[in-house]
């Protein structure tokens, strides 16, 4: 038993798991982060006439704007990229009870 390495769906399951995960969790997270940058975007329009009086309707939409784009963007480069990649190459592993991830993972829990 601990040479197997089939999984409950099937031998089939085995090599699409690797590309399935990350793309579940890639659509996951950039939801989440899309939904982000919409209540930042919220908060501005909220404060729309107040931040107009300071910098003007041209500053106020246009920092309204970046702060969007940049909170969706900076979530996906910093969280959603690695933890896709991290997840594709776990799954890259034949064997998971013999790796690095494992052990590491066994000292946090």
């Amino acid at each position: 038993m601990e040479g197997s390495n089939t999984s409950i769906w099937g031998p089939w399951w085995a090599p699409l798991r690797k590309w399935v995960y990350p793309t579940w969790l890639a659509y996951e997270a950039s939801y989440r982060f899309y939904e982000y940058s919409i209540s930042v975007h919220r908060y501005f329009l909220g404060h729309h006439h107040d931040l107009s009086y300071y910098i003007g309707n041209i500053g106020a939409t246009t920092l309204d704007i970046a702060c969007s784009t940049l909170t969706f963007l900076v979530c996906t480069i910093f969280l959603t990229v690695p933890a896709c990649f991290l997840l594709y190459s776990f799954f890259q592993e034949d064997n998971l009870t013999k790796s690095i991830f494992e052990k590491r993972l066994k000292k946090i829990f």
